[in-house]
């Protein structure tokens, strides 16, 4: 075992373990916190998978743009320290059946495809050329998925103002 793919392990268990503490802590705060650190490994598998442009977009949009986001209307609603009340039994049930639903369809997918070793040159990742197939129409098409990304950043920014709003109602 080479030392990268121990590194990939070490770093895949951070941005796990950090991910179930960002959902499982009752402190607001600290979930975003949670989060930071999970986003983070995962634009460091995105290191090690020699893809430098896209781990700089992670930690531009998501560490950059989208927890700072969460952290100023976590700091607009004053309750940063306060703990989050306990969920109730139906939506426990609930979220743990759709990420149940979710793991079945993740599974079925792995399974169902052939996984084939190529020998075939990799394709391109510089800057220059992600930018050229995004915003290319008829090739690789990859401008609907980046305003499906656009939508998502939307909607984060949406779903903050909310949060913020909702609680200063009170």
């Amino acid at each position: 075992m080479s030392a990268s793919t121990i590194i990939f392990y070490i770093v895949s268990a951070l941005v796990l373990v950090f991910g179930a503490m960002s959902v499982f802590t009752r402190k607001i705060f600290r979930a975003a916190i949670y989060l930071l650190f999970s986003l983070i490994g995962i634009a460091g598998i995105y290191i090690l998978m020699n893809m430098d442009f896209i781990a700089a977009l992670q930690v531009l949009i998501y560490v950059g743009g989208i927890i700072v986001l969460i952290i100023f209307s976590i700091f607009l609603t004053h309750q940063a320290g306060d703990k989050l009340p306990k969920p109730l039994f139906k939506r426990i049930v609930a979220g743990a059946s759709m990420a149940a639903f979710g793991l079945i369809v993740v599974l079925g997918v792995f399974y169902k495809t052939a996984f084939k070793v190529t020998t075939e040159a990799g394709i391109d990742h510089s800057a220059r050329s992600i930018g050229r197939q995004m915003l290319d129409y008829h090739h690789h098409g990859y401008v609907y998925p980046f305003e499906i990304v656009s939508f998502l950043l939307l909607a984060a920014l949406v779903g903050c103002i909310v949060i913020a709003v909702n609680i200063q109602k009170k």
